[in-house]
């Protein structure tokens, strides 16, 4: 069985996307589209803007969303048997199995982006990572320094045995990241994220994004779709729809997502991203899997660049 999964926040590149606007008709019509869709041009920042706009809001998630789509459209040497997307990543993989059309997809993304900025502003929010601790201890550790010092910690992101991303108040993270590195983390570092995504800070966000999920259409996939909100596969449109409602207040079970593929009888996963960032979380899990960047199949080859050899 093959998958394709789909990366978060966070891999955009400046100019991804140009080479594949440049070499593929079939790229640069959806580009051209997104481009209307969202009065004005996207594909612009994406090509020649610098890290900084790439960062600005309006313009991270919609582009890597973009990115994602197209180069997992534009291809006809995979046909995915699963699809998984890492937060964000979940809405590029809900266009690609067909649960959702191109537009309502770029809509949503669009919308998830500003809807949480908003919340963003409202609170002292900060996100950090932790290496080499194991989920459990994690886990204990939070809930006893919430206790102790007044202030939310929640996990974020459980993307692999022994590494995860905890948010929550800014300074709720300073005292996290401080004591587990004291307490035999490998890492333990503040993210340059600013808010606190996947966390119930993000709840008057989820009730206004939920209201636009809720009135999207949905149609029954081409294939299944492994969900962040429980790392279970899932083809029921109504499932699916309740899933992604809460997936913005809810942590991304990634680790359980890929052990969830591995047991379905996943072989072969291609990363539908500009890098390598899940590659190298999968390759870990699954050493025995072959796991591929889609920039480096047959169609692709030599034509579009792989940013994890830059």
């Amino acid at each position: 069985m093959k998958a394709l999964i789909f990366p978060g926040q966070g891999v955009q590149r400046e100019s991804m996307g140009k080479d594949l606007y440049d070499n593929f008709p079939k790229a640069k019509e959806y580009f051209e589209r997104a481009n209307l869709l969202l009065g004005r041009r996207i594909s612009d920042v994406m090509f020649e803007g610098n890290e900084l706009e790439l960062l600005e809001t309006k313009n991270t998630q919609p582009a890597v969303f973009l990115y994602e789509v197209v180069i997992a459209l534009c291809q006809n040497d995979v046909t995915p048997d699963l699809v998984a997307g890492h937060s964000l990543g979940e809405f590029a993989a809900l266009v690609v199995n067909g649960t959702i059309s191109f537009d309502d997809g770029l809509n949503l993304v669009l919308n998830r982006a500003l809807i949480s900025q908003k919340v963003c502003e409202q609170h002292e929010t900060a996100m950090g990572a932790v290496i080499g601790l194991s989920d459990d201890y994690i886990g204990r550790r939070i809930d006893e320094m919430t206790k102790e010092s007044g202030e939310p910690i929640y996990f974020a992101n459980h993307n692999g045995p022994g590494q995860v991303v905890i948010t929550g108040s800014k300074k709720g993270i300073r005292l996290a990241c401080k004591a587990f590195k004291k307490e035999g983390a490998k890492r333990a570092v503040p993210l340059s994220i600013s808010g606190s995504f996947h966390s119930p800070y993000m709840e008057e966000a989820g009730k206004e994004l939920g209201k636009l999920i809720q009135q999207t259409k949905f149609k029954k996939p081409s294939c299944p779709i492994v969900q962040c909100v429980d790392g279970k596969a899932h083809t029921d449109v109504e499932t699916i729809k309740t899933n992604l409602i809460k997936h913005i207040t809810h942590s991304v079970q990634w680790t359980s997502m890929v052990n969830t593929m591995d047991a379905m009888g996943v072989k072969t996963y291609y990363e539908a991203g500009p890098d390598d960032t899940l590659q190298k979380i999968v390759k870990r899990m699954c050493p025995n899997s072959k796991v591929l960047a889609l920039a480096d199949i047959q169609t692709y080859n030599g034509k579009i660049i792989n940013f994890k050899t830059i």
